[in-house]
């Protein structure tokens, strides 16, 4: 009896040193799918995008990404989503300039804080805007529209997709500008359904990303007056900038960029940042976003995207404070 506990002790003293071993090793990253969230519905220019990054970065992390459209609450319910996510990785989120630099200003009281709650990985992208009308409004240009709105104070509408979207805070600065009163309609989920409520007439105006209304203005179902960019699209060679148009500093851009939640190990996040680096570096990925007017920007590195999504926010806040369109909570 005695000369067998030298064993029984020798071999649960190895089981104990492999289980420490094994305790202290890094898992390898990533270790099962990665859940990419969009805080959006599917059909608008976040959405549009994450199915173009999708599988090229399931080649470069050699795992599938697994979309993840949570809308709601101009985007704020799919970031608190992302924040409250184990922060390992297998998370990420596509966030954009709305859900990272103006939701924060615009409904003070919401938690979690963007900027308190996850690391910036990289930029990916830049989308311009455009302000289209419906084809029922009888106008060609951007001051025909401004005439014709300006005769009727309160009677027309337009289409946001949140409170605290880009696309509501360039709308209020150009009608600020111009002195319109026009009536915002808030659609719930995204750009997608922004853009349905102004194909189908129930708004008469909107000022939305080109993916989420090049296609309906191709198609006849809207009319393209300016684009937000610095020059004109090549996908809309005809249309004007709205600095051509008499507001030079009406030049926004919708930016998206990934995110994981605070916490995540630098590791995972070097790996994430090549490998989507990687994607978006891939010439197909950039012809597609071509389509529909989409830049690929990339940072030069986490800190680098951090530092501009600092300033970014730092910037809207004094926009929303400017217009007054903080949220009555």
């Amino acid at each position: 009896m005695g000369s067998n506990v030298l064993p029984v002790v020798m071999v649960s003293l190895n089981l104990l040193v492999v289980g420490n071993a094994i305790a202290q090793s890094p898992t390898k990253y990533p270790a099962r799918p990665v859940r990419m969230i969009v805080p959006f519905q599917p059909g608008g220019a976040a959405d549009f995008i994450a199915r173009i990054i999708q599988p090229k970065l399931g080649q470069e992390l050699h795992q599938t990404i697994v979309i993840d459209n949570r809308p709601g609450a101009s985007g704020s319910i799919g970031v608190e989503v992302a924040a409250n996510a184990a922060p390992d990785g297998h998370t990420i989120l596509l966030g954009n300039v709305g859900t990272m630099a103006i939701n924060s200003s615009v409904f003070p009281r919401f938690r979690p804080k963007p900027l308190d709650a996850f690391i910036a990985v990289t930029q990916v992208a830049d989308v311009p805007g455009g302000l289209a009308v419906h084809p029922s409004v009888p106008v060609h240009s951007l001051k025909e529209f401004i005439d014709y709105a300006r005769a009727r104070p309160g009677k027309l509408s337009y289409s946001t997709s949140g409170a605290g979207s880009d696309s509501r805070l360039a709308m209020e600065y150009f009608m600020k500008k111009a002195g319109l009163n026009i009536v915002m309609i808030n659609y719930k989920g995204g750009a997608g359904a922004a853009v349905a409520g102004l194909t189908t007439g129930e708004t008469q105006a909107a000022m939305l990303s080109t993916p989420s209304i090049l296609p309906f203005v191709r198609q006849g179902r809207l009319r393209l007056l300016a684009v937000t960019a610095p020059r004109r699209l090549d996908t809309a060679p005809d249309t004007p900038t709205m600095a051509e148009s008499g507001f030079p500093d009406i030049t926004t851009g919708l930016w998206l960029g990934m995110y994981v939640a605070k916490g995540a190990p630098k590791a995972v996040v070097s790996r994430l940042f090549t490998s989507v680096t990687n994607t978006m570096r891939d010439p197909e990925v950039g012809r597609r976003l071509a389509t529909a007017s989409a830049a690929v920007v990339l940072s030069k590195s986490p800190g680098d995207f951090h530092n501009f999504w600092k300033q970014e926010h730092d910037r809207w806040a004094r926009v929303v404070n400017d217009i007054g369109a903080v949220a009555q909570e």
